[in-house]
């Protein structure tokens, strides 16, 4: 595809996030994404099939978006906790950020009997954020800058506190503490006191 191309779709997709974060996944059509990107149905469908498919590249994106972002900064021997530092800072700003969370969506989405299991890759994204998230655990361990805790259920008290402010912000008014308790709570079970790294 030309980077014309490309360029369209990445803006289909950052549009098409905007109407699932504000109105969940059923009640978005086609059509609201034509009103919105300015696009005609015949060029909205010379990129997406449906509003599914649309859906999982904004998912897929995210999730490997993240793994190339972790993995590269291990490569280059950054410190595991500037690395935890700015992964945990962006998870609090989007907990934060409760009119612009698309966890309803992806609720709807996979909850729909009418997706295969081949199609629903919650499961997948859920495996490539928690190999991620073990890898850096891991390394920050090897480095003595995290306590020598089980990365998987740390892991499991990350998404799953994250992922369930995010569901919560949605149906009812939300505390702005809670994102805050929950990062510093994390820190506390990977970090030795403060350690110092290098910016």
């Amino acid at each position: 595809m030309s980077l014309r191309g490309e360029k369209t779709k990445q803006d289909i997709r950052e549009k098409a996030y905007q109407l699932f974060a504000e109105k969940g996944f059923k009640d978005v059509t086609m059509k609201d994404i034509c009103e919105l990107t300015g696009l005609s149905r015949g060029g909205l469908y010379r990129h997406y099939e449906s509003t599914g498919q649309i859906f999982l590249e904004i998912v897929n994106d995210f999730s490997n978006r993240q793994k190339s972002e972790v993995f590269t900064k291990m490569e280059q021997h950054i410190p595991a906790a500037a690395i935890l530092e700015e992964l945990l800072s962006r998870y609090a700003n989007e907990m934060m950020d409760f009119e612009n969370s698309i966890s309803l969506a992806i609720y709807e989405f996979y909850s729909n009997p009418a997706i295969s299991k081949e199609e629903n890759s919650v499961k997948k994204q859920y495996e490539i954020s928690k190999s991620t998230w073990i890898e850096l655990i891991r390394y920050g361990i090897d480095r003595k800058e995290f306590y020598p805790v089980d990365p998987e259920s740390i892991f499991h008290v990350i998404i799953f506190a994250y992922q369930g402010v995010r569901m919560y912000s949605r149906l009812m008014r939300m505390d702005k503490d809670i994102p805050t308790q929950i990062i510093n709570e994390i820190k506390r079970l990977l970090l030795p006191e403060e350690v110092p790294y290098e910016k």
